[in-house]
């Protein structure tokens, strides 16, 4: 449900840009779409998620710029800036202050070794770093109708191909399956000392 509702907005701004033609207005309904995403969040479970707050912040500035200045360039420009600011965060907390933020939120839910959480990280701050180049090519070298499909559908197309690079090495390294048996908790302990050795 939470995705669907972070999936509105932007469906907004391209509905009503095809509908329209109109780039501002659709850059209003965009702002519109994120003020009443941040209050349903908040009204729905009595918070709001830093990860909303930024994404809000970004798109509050930029499309005000693009409506200010009256040019498409600044809210073309906010895809990319949310998503290295994602890889710089993924990068930046592990690097610098030793915390990886996926097993920070995940740790709970996934029992993995270090190194498999250190992998996912960079896998999706790498993702995120090219998310966020992949934008400005398609910005900058297509027309502003094939930048706002590809908006709706290429942001969609990589996340959901990064989540099955995520299953696929989730998988293959045994991180998703329960020991069964008491005699299979060794062979996993060997299995994690094995990737500790390789970092």
């Amino acid at each position: 449900m939470k995705q669907f509702i972070e999936f509105i907005p932007v469906a907004l701004f391209v509905g009503v840009y095809f509908t329209t033609k109109d780039i501002y207005l659709s850059t209003g309904v965009l702002m519109a779409g994120m003020l009443l995403q941040v209050a349903y969040e908040y009204f729905t479970s009595g918070t709001v998620e830093k990860k909303t707050w930024v994404i809000f912040a970004i798109a509050m500035i930029f499309g005000g710029a693009t409506l200010l200045f009256r040019n498409e360039v600044f809210i073309q420009w906010k895809p990319t800036i949310v998503n290295w600011l994602f890889a710089i965060t993924l990068w930046g907390s592990l690097a610098l202050v030793k915390t990886n933020l996926l097993k920070k939120m995940m740790g709970k839910q996934l029992n993995m070794p270090d190194i498999a959480w250190r992998n996912i990280n960079h896998g999706w701050a790498l993702g995120f770093f090219i998310a966020g180049a992949l934008n400005l090519v398609v910005a900058y070298n297509f027309s502003l109708d094939f930048w706002v499909t590809y908006k709706l559908f290429g942001g969609l197309a990589l996340t959901i191909s990064y989540m099955i690079c995520t299953m696929v090495y989730l998988v293959k390294g045994g991180y998703l399956v329960e020991p069964k048996t008491a005699e299979d908790a060794p062979k996993a302990t060997k299995t994690f000392s094995k990737d500790a050795a390789d970092t």
